[in-house]
């Protein structure tokens, strides 16, 4: 039986961190997974901007509330669930994805956790496992799961390589020169071929 795994900010949704940063004017939130492969790394300075502006949960959360699916998502992921079983692996966290899920006609989601103060300070995260996605798709895969991997990031490319297939979608051009093996693709209805292809 086949199980899609597909990444969401970059493909479902736009990137959180760069909404926020825009929101709010610090340019270094901007940087994402597409920049940083080391995920720690990335959210320790994340945290570490948040603490010096004095920004925490509440205030994300308010910037989430005005985010909406990229043009098509929802469409493309209703179309894909009609034919086959769903589910998103992504390195967000609980506290940010529930009003996305909303949106998208709440598909099952993966993710992580945030380590909040009272306060809203953001003090932490917890991660699921280890190598999430990497390690959620061997999991699928032991338990009698043929997976398809799409992602745009870094930290997709271990579900992506794991799969029986998978695809880059609307990556960077230094991931697609990285990576040239991986089929690249920039819409919905190509991506929607491409797995429909494989299923």
């Amino acid at each position: 039986m086949d199980i899609v795994c597909l990444d969401l900010e970059g493909v479902l949704v736009p990137e959180i961190w760069i909404a926020f940063a825009e929101e709010t004017g610090i340019l270094e939130l901007r940087r994402t997974t597409r920049d940083e492969p080391d995920y720690d790394k990335l959210m320790n300075y994340r945290i570490g901007i948040l603490k010096e502006h004095g920004l925490g949960l509440k205030e994300i959360q308010d910037t989430i509330a005005k985010i909406d699916p990229l043009p098509g998502a929802k469409e493309f992921l209703d179309r894909l669930r009609a034919v086959t079983q769903v589910i998103i692996i992504s390195d967000t966290f609980s506290q940010f994805a529930g009003p996305l899920m909303k949106k998208l006609g709440y598909p099952t989601i993966f993710c992580n956790t945030l380590e909040v103060a009272e306060s809203g300070e953001i003090t932490g995260f917890k991660m699921r496992c280890e190598k999430s996605k990497y390690t959620t798709v061997r999991a699928l895969q032991s338990i009698g799961f043929e997976t398809i991997a799409s992602g745009d990031s870094h930290n997709d490319l271990g579900m992506i390589e794991a799969s029986k297939a998978g695809f880059l979608f609307r990556s960077t051009e230094e991931i697609k020169a990285e990576y040239p093996q991986i089929p690249a693709y920039e819409t919905y209805d190509e991506l929607y071929g491409a797995i429909v292809k494989v299923l």
